[in-house]
């Protein structure tokens, strides 16, 4: 699978999600259809809280189009943790970072393992 981008719809949904979360946390998983990623799963049983996000793998639908996730730092700092590290390559390729204060600019998306990597925004 190769993603060539993110819808800016979705992104615009991920920053006001963190927005709305804020203080806490939010964690959701990212699908992709046709190279773009255009959904979000949010998994029942995910546990959020001002310095971390659960997500239930268990909860998660079938299907073989998962490209990643997305989760938010209210902290604003756009570099994933080592819980992130270590839960990056169970949620798939990529994975965004959204940050306070949840403007347009204020993400990023990182690979499995942890490297930052582009991710073009796609109307």
């Amino acid at each position: 699978m190769t993603i060539r981008g993110i819808k800016k719809e979705l992104l615009s949904l991920l920053l006001e999600l963190g927005k709305n979360s804020h203080p806490n946390e939010f964690a959701a998983l990212l699908t992709e259809d046709d190279g773009v990623i255009s959904e979000l799963n949010l998994l029942p049983g995910t546990i959020a809280g001002s310095a971390s996000a659960q997500v239930f793998f268990d909860m998660m639908p079938l299907g073989t189009h998962r490209a990643g996730s997305a989760h938010s730092h209210p902290s604003g700092v756009l570099r994933p943790s080592d819980a992130d590290l270590n839960f990056f390559p169970r949620a798939g390729r990529y994975n965004l970072i959204i940050g306070a204060p949840y403007r347009e600019n204020d993400w990023k998306c990182f690979t499995a393992d942890g490297e930052p990597c582009e991710l073009a925004v796609i109307a």
